[in-house]
């Protein structure tokens, strides 16, 4: 395993994060491979012998009950000083705001809740999971700040965000003496490249941390075109983000496997070590033993300038989907606000 530093932080993390959205009680589970403790505590015990150092939950994965596991197993399998955990909290709902709940006591609720899950003193890494449009920017920067000085998380991320939103949270967090954001986390791949145009560009700048989901296109660049398998077949959510895109990814999915062989390594190798030439540590999500192997392969995979640039060479512009297209709706909504001072809209 090989290590970095997480942005403007001192945090030392592995180049691949584990992404634990598969761990909880399947009971709870939004996902159909949602995994049960004893197969969460063997992958993280796993990742751990392997040198993954870099754990990523959220207090929306199952109920919390991601959380819950992540934190026994750490617990019972690593000291706490030699991870570091990241986890995330979501806007207020719409009942909060109807029962008077501000920004910051709502962002007060949501780390001690998680707090409570893990069982831990402290997050090294608290993500705002999706930009609240509800919400002063104000309120949630000194509402992140707070918990970063009471001690209950070291550092702050951001996750599904547009670049000119974390350029204006820091701004203000610069300028009101508030905790930066060190770290963001976006939907980035192979195929799906978006974030080059503008996040890429100011992460290189002030030199925050890139750690996107989505690493391998919901499993789409580990397999070979007609393979299949139960988060393929059955994630709706992924199939919204690809299936329209699925003829021209395709051209870039043949051309992974086939360096694949030439390598003599897997489809996984390929693609992580092409992002890990991109960002500082992808969030790589694994309900099987194999998936964190392979992922932790990747690290040593030196691809060619060449062979990076064959990758790359097919891909198109590919509109916003999911979570970054519902922000686009949002935020258009209240520029419209803005400009028209109608609150009712």
């Amino acid at each position: 395993m090989r290590y970095t530093k997480l942005g403007n932080s001192d945090l030392n993390v592995s180049r691949v994060c584990m992404g634990c959205m598969g761990f909880g009680d399947p009971k709870n589970g939004q996902h159909s491979w949602t995994i049960d403790e004893e197969h969460t505590r063997e992958i993280i015990k796993r990742g751990l012998e392997l040198g993954v150092n870099f754990f990523d939950t959220a207090i929306a994965y199952q109920s919390g009950t991601s959380e819950r596991y992540v934190g026994r197993a750490l617990r019972d399998f690593a000291k706490r000083e030699s991870v570091v955990v990241a986890t995330k909290f979501l806007p207020r709902t719409q009942e909060d705001m109807e029962e008077g709940i501000t920004g910051q006591q709502h962002i007060e609720r949501m780390i001690n809740k998680s707090l409570e899950n893990l069982g831990m003193d402290y997050v090294d890494l608290y993500i705002y999971h999706m930009w609240d449009y509800q919400t002063p920017l104000y309120d949630i920067m000194e509402g992140l700040n707070n918990i970063v000085k009471a001690g209950k998380a070291r550092y702050i991320g951001i996750s599904n965000c547009f670049a000119w939103q974390l350029a204006k949270a820091n701004a203000l967090a610069e300028k009101e003496g508030f905790a930066k954001f060190v770290s963001v986390q976006g939907h980035y791949n192979l195929l799906f490249r978006e974030e080059e145009r503008e996040m890429a560009k100011l992460c290189g700048e002030d030199n925050i941390a890139m750690t996107p989901y989505s690493a391998l296109a919901g499993g789409r660049l580990s397999k070979a075109p007609g393979e299949t398998s139960k988060r393929l077949e059955e994630d709706s959510y992924a199939k919204l983000k690809y299936d329209a895109t699925a003829a021209q990814d395709r051209v870039i999915i043949e051309r992974v496997m086939e360096l694949a062989k030439k390598h003599g390594v897997s489809m996984t190798e390929v693609s992580l070590a092409w992002l890990l030439t991109k960002v500082t540590a992808p969030v790589v999500g694994a309900t099987k033993l194999h998936h964190i192997e392979g992922a932790v392969k990747a690290v040593e995979l030196v691809l060619s300038e060449e062979e990076r640039f064959y990758v790359e060479e097919p891909y198109v512009p590919h509109a916003l989907v999911g979570v970054m297209a519902q922000n686009t709706h949002a935020a258009a909504k209240e520029k419209h606000v803005w400009s028209t001072g109608n609150q009712d809209i």
